[in-house]
């Protein structure tokens, strides 16, 4: 089954050459130009992975972050910025962003990141399904 990423950016260009990129290795992409339309957007279908701009016209992406994680804990994050710094990487990941890519953006970077974005969540998924199952196992052991 595909993948389905989330592009949040105000850029059209980088937009469009991210869901080009995706789009070509085989993921289902959707996008959104602020955060409203992000938030739209996740109204009507769950992401598999999220890229999100520092930047957007009507919110800060850093503070649209930790509602995103709230809400849908399981899909990881990966912050996009022409004018990140140090820190704001630092406080990205505090909040729960998986990576932090600074623009201008690599091909190889972009994939590679969002490929381990994608196992890692793949493997948290299946370590609780397994500890669920341990524990359901051990239960009706225990009668």
């Amino acid at each position: 089954m595909k993948k389905t990423i989330l592009i949040i950016d105000d850029e059209p260009d980088i937009r469009q050459s991210m869901s080009d990129i995706f789009s070509d290795e085989g993921y289902n992409v959707i996008t959104a130009e602020d955060g409203s339309e992000a938030l739209n957007q996740l109204e009507k279908e769950t992401p598999d992975l999220i890229f999100l701009d520092i930047w957007l016209p009507d919110s800060d992406g850093l503070k649209l972050l930790p509602g995103l994680k709230k809400e849908h804990p399981q899909v990881p994050v990966i912050m996009i910025s022409g004018h990140g710094t140090i820190e704001t990487a630092v406080q990205a990941t505090k909040l729960g962003a998986f990576d932090f890519i600074e623009k201008p953006l690599s091909l190889d970077k972009l994939v590679i990141t969002a490929s381990n974005a994608l196992t890692i969540s793949r493997l948290r998924e299946e370590n609780l399904r397994l500890k669920k199952r341990y524990n359901e196992n051990r239960l009706i052991g225990e009668c």
